[in-house]
Order: structure tokens, then C-alpha cells, then sequence
């Protein structure tokens, strides 16, 4: 019997022509990742949550490191302190309601530093809107006066597309924070792949250095030929622009005596012939040029009132909307401040070599009241006294640091000290605050710092009162390994507030509100697995400090200093007058 063979049609078994392959899917989460990897973003810092956690999914999947703190306002100061640090936007990201609530500080802090950092929020589901979910809070309309762009992502596929969006808002101008909530459901919803827009590296943002108008460069070039006595301050912008070398290049070459504060410090090192630093006040009377870089005239200019009103007066900023705000001004120049002070410096060197070499007395004028404020400090500086004399903690710290030490300050009074002695070594090495006045910064900046230039040493002074705020996420510190030279100034007291109050109210009431117990803040590092030791006698400051950078590990020196002493920036403040 023949045996029957069954052929099988060529198209058995194949995708027929209406059939198709099953696309890629991607998450919410995983496109923020996505965008994030785009931006630069290598870490986000973080507090969990349910409504958050697909995007540390994505950010494991594209090698996105995950710091995980024990408070959002150290999670969005963390943020902060990691642009100021790398010129890349820094990220956190943190929970629904509360979660974000937390964190409105140090969204608050960044937007007033001008610091890019990205504060990503969860939010309830859209499928519940206005259902009373867990933790459901209008976070967009709570952090839209704090920041430069305030939005809800609205569908799965426009996750990645939004995020660039916030991030290029970040640089729109002066820099400053973005704020993104994300609903659960379209974090945790899929999408095909190719639905979704996910911006290439390097594709989508445009330039942000502006380089200003030709003309005012001409006409400030101009200035400085007739100038007899010139002077700048760099401000904050100087690093944010990264323009150190243009503002070295701009004060040696037209021979300009150059203050700096805030993030500026640095700019030029201590013994540089142009770097002035406590004969600011006699300048800003007596010079007839005064060029401002970056700084507005905020409660630290004294609204633009401590400038001699006879002097031709030059602002050089990112935001046209600075530029003028308190106080009139001679000629404002909106632009980035390396690209500024390079196209000054090339326009004014060939007019005045003999009005640069006439400036020798003007700067030798400042030299001699720079000394004289030196030399009636100096004993304070040198102080044996016992309790410890705030200026002899301050001046050991600076002597402690080296050209590759961050110095980051947090705290009031003890804090107002240092920012008269202590003089970093290198751009890019000074954090505060900035005019915010938040307490509480300096953990997450030295975690920030630590975690970005894991080479360089961090060195952090510490108010008893600033330590305490975020102070727990010292343990933070030492479950990642972070390890920093930290310095509890102790005296038992807010005592910028509590000068405040005696100078008001009286000697009877100055101690309402403002007195904090004998905290050994050394035995707290310990507790916590880092290294501490308590400091009584000034002579053991030293020692103490190297002992701590010796440990290798997050440390505290816990600094008992004289309480009935004020820093001269604390008695003058205007507040109390």
C-alpha cells in the first residue's frame, strides 16, 4: 500500500501579512531613567515610596546610582549641592504628599542659589483624581512660585520628553529647580517603545552662553581705560559658568583688585596680588569703577546701598531681570560671565597699559587696609582661650585645608566667622547656603560633594543648631562609605537669633527659644559608625582635625566655643537695628 505524504504549505507556521511582532513595551519609570541617562544624571538621591519606585527600576537598568536618605529636604539639598558641584543638574526624587512637602525647602534653597536640579514627585493615580487618594496633595501648584517650571506628566509616552523639558527650564536664564509630578498609574503603566519620545544626549537643548551686546562690551571697555580705581566682585555666576579663568585673566591683565563671595570664593587663591577679601567696604566707598559679576543686590549688598553713589556702577549677569532690581546702575550686560569678562579683556588690554600700571597705588592702598583688619584680628585668631574663641576654630580650619579640600558651611553665628578667614584654595570649593539662609545644608552638601569628586576631601563646619536639622543622614554617610572631615562649633545655642533677642528685648529675655543642650555630638558619630572626638582646649584643635581625615571615615570634632561671643556679621545685621 502506497504511503500518503502530506506536504506542508511554505506559509505554515510564519507571521502572515496582517499578523505583526509584538512591540517593545517600556514603563514610566524606565523612560525618566532613560531621560535622566540623557541628561548626565549618575545618581539620584531619594527617599522611597510606592509611588516612585519604577523609576529606581529604570535607573538600575541604565546604571543610575540610587542614594537613599532618611529625609527629603536632605534628598533635594543633596540635589542642590551636586549641580553646584559637577555644572550638571542634580536630581531627587521622592514620594507623594508628605514626601514632597518635605522636600520644599531645598527646592526653595536651590531656586534663590540659582542652583539646575530637578525635584521629581509622585502623585496619586489619574484614575483616581480628586478621589482623596493616599497622599494626594496639588504639589504642582504648591512648588510653581518656588521654581522655573511646575508641571504633571500626562500620559506614559511623554514621561522622557517632559523631563527634558524640565531640565532645559532649569537653564532658562540665571539657573534654578524644576518640579515633576508623576502620577502612579502612568509611572507604572507600558508603552510601545517606539510611541514614545525619548530625547538623544546633546540633541535637544540649544546653547545657554550668551556672550552680550557688543556695544556694552565696547562701552565697558571704555570704563576701565578711564578708571583710576577699579573694582570687581565675582560673585556666585563666576562658577556657575565655570569662567574662573576668564575672571583671572580679566583682573591680571587690566591689573583690577577683585572681591568674591558666595560661590566665587576661590576664584582667585589666598597670596594672589588681586584677591582682596576684608577691605571690601573701603572699596565700594572709594572706588570710582565698581564691576558686579553675578550677584544680586540682595540683603548681602545691602540692596545695592553699599556702593558709593559716585561711583560709575557695571552689572554683569545671567538674568535680566537682576540687572538693576534695588538699585540704579551705570551699565548692565546680560550674558555668561566667562564669555563677558573674555570679550572685555580683549577689548580693553590694548587701550590702557599705562592706566594698568597706574593702578599700582590703588591696589596699594587696599593691601594697607586689608593688613591693618588682618593684623587687628590676628589675636583672636591665635587665641589660647578657654572657652574657645570662634575666630581660632575658623582660623585652624583654614589652615587645615589644602588645595583639594571642599569647604562647605552650615550654621549662623560660627558660620559668619569663617566666612572672614576662611579662604579656599581652589574654585569650585566653597558651598554655603546662599541667600537663603537654610539651615541644614551641610550633610547633604557633603554627601553630594563626597559622592561627585569621590578624590577630593570634604571638610564641613557645622552650627550645633544647622547640625541637628538634617544630622541623622550622618548614618546616611556612612552606609555609602562617604567619608568627611565634619566640625560641630558648639556653644549650646542659635546664637546669631540669641544676639537678636539681647540686643532688642534685653539680657533677661535673650535666652527664649534659642538655647540647645550640651550635645556631644562625638559620641553621636560613634553611635552611628563614623569617627568623633570632643574638643576642649584650642590646642587640640589640630591634632583633632588630622586624626579625623586620618580615620577615613565620617567624622565629627565637637568644638566647644564661647557662647557670649559674636561674629561682627551677626551684630550687624540689619534686622536688629
Amino acid at each position: 500500500m502506497a504511503q500518503t505524504v502530506q506536504t506542508v504549505p511554505e506559509s505554515a507556521g510564519r507571521v502572515g501579512e496582517g499578523d505583526k511582532a509584538e512591540p517593545e513595551m517600556i514603563s514610566g519609570g524606565h523612560l525618566v531613567a532613560k531621560a535622566l541617562k540623557a541628561e548626565g544624571v549618575d545618581v539620584i538621591f531619594t527617599l522611597c515610596g510606592g509611588h516612585i519606585i519604577d523609576i529606581y527600576d529604570g535607573c538600575v537598568d541604565e546604571g543610575i546610582s540610587v542614594i537613599d536618605v532618611r529625609h527629603e529636604q536632605v534628598a533635594a539639598h543633596a540635589a542642590d549641592g551636586y549641580a553646584r558641584i559637577t555644572g550638571r543638574p542634580g536630581c531627587a526624587v521622592v514620594t507623594a504628599g508628605p514626601g514632597t512637602t518635605d522636600a520644599v525647602t531645598g527646592v526653595a534653597n536651590a531656586l534663590r542659589a540659582e542652583s539646575p536640579m530637578l525635584l521629581i514627585g509622585g502623585q496619586g493615580s489619574l484614575s483616581q483624581h480628586k478621589m482623596g487618594s493616599l497622599q494626594d496633595l496639588p504639589h504642582v501648584d504648591m512648588m510653581a512660585p518656588i521654581t522655573k517650571f511646575s508641571a504633571t506628566v500626562p500620559a506614559t509616552e511623554r514621561a522622557a520628553d517632559i523631563v527634558s523639558m524640565a531640565f532645559r527650564e532649569c537653564f532658562h536664564g540665571a539657573p534654578g529647580p524644576s518640579f515633576l509630578e508623576i502620577p502612579r498609574d502612568i509611572l507604572d503603566a507600558k508603552v510601545p517603545l517606539e510611541k514614545a519620545r525619548i530625547p538623544e544626549a546633546g540633541h535637544y537643548r540649544a546653547s545657554t552662553k550668551s556672550a552680550g551686546d557688543p556695544a556694552a562690551i565696547e562701552r565697558l571697555a571704555d570704563l576701565l581705560t578711564r578708571a583710576e580705581k577699579p573694582c570687581i566682585l565675582l560673585g556666585s555666576q563666576v562658577w556657575t559658568c565655570r569662567a574662573t579663568d576668564a575672571a583671572t585673566t580679566f583682573v591680571r591683565t587690566l591689573n583690577v583688585p577683585a572681591y568674591m563671595n558666595g560661590s566665587g570664593r576661590g576664584t582667585l587663591p589666598p597670596g594672589d596680588p588681586h584677591h582682596l577679601q576684608l577691605s571690601r567696604r573701603y572699596a565700594f566707598n572709594n572706588a570710582d569703577l565698581i564691576i558686579i559679576v553675578g550677584t544680586p543686590f540682595d540683603f548681602r549688598m545691602g540692596y545695592g546701598r553699599r556702593l558709593s553713589p559716585d561711583a560709575t556702577v557695571v552689572q554683569i549677569d545671567l538674568d535680566y531681570r537682576t540687572v538693576g532690581k534695588n538699585r540704579d546702575i551705570d551699565l548692565g550686560i546680560v550674558g555668561d560671565a566667562g564669555l563677558v569678562l573674555s570679550a572685555v579683556t580683549a577689548a580693553a588690554s590694548g587701550r590702557i597699559s599705562n592706566g594698568v600700571a597706574g593702578r599700582k597705588a590703588w591696589l596699594e592702598e587696599l593691601r594697607a587696609v586689608e593688613n591693618e583688619a588682618y593684623q587687628k584680628r590676628l589675636p583672636r585668631q591665635l587665641s589660647d582661650k578657654n572657652p574657645i574663641d570662634p575666630y581660632r576654630l575658623v582660623h585652624e580650619i583654614n589652615e587645615f585645608l589644602t588645595e583639594d579640600s571642599i569647604y562647605i558651611g552650615d550654621g549662623g553665628d560660627i558660620v559668619t566667622f569663617s566666612g572672614q578667614v576662611v579662604q579656599p584654595k581652589a574654585p569650585g570649593n566653597w558651598m554655603d547656603p546662599g541667600p537663603l539662609g537654610t539651615l541644614g545644608v551641610g550633610v547633604p552638601f557633603a554627601m553630594a560633594a563626597k559622592y561627585a569628586r569621590p578624590a577630593s576631601e570634604v571638610v564641613c563646619l557645622f552650627g550645633d543648631g544647622a547640625f541637628s536639622l538634617t544630622g541623622w543622614d550622618f548614618e546616611t554617610m556612612v552606609r555609602f562609605g562617604l567619608p568627611f572631615v565634619g566640625i560641630v562649633g558648639n556653644n549650646s545655642s542659635m546664637n546669631q537669633i540669641r544676639y537678636g533677642q539681647i540686643a532688642k528685648y534685653g539680657e533677661a529675655r535673650g535666652r527664649i527659644g534659642n538655647t540647645l543642650g550640651d550635645v556631644r555630638y562625638d559620641e553621636f558619630a560613634r553611635m552611628l559608625g563614623g569617627y568623633g572626638e570632643e574638643v576642649r582646649d584650642p590646642a587640640d584643635i589640630r591634632p583633632a582635625l588630622e586624626r579625623a581625615r586620618e580615620s577615613g571615615k565620617p567624622s565629627l570634632i565637637n568644638v566647644w566655643v564661647d557662647p557670649e561671643v559674636y561674629a561682627p556679621g551677626t551684630m550687624n545685621q540689619t534686622m536688629y537695628k
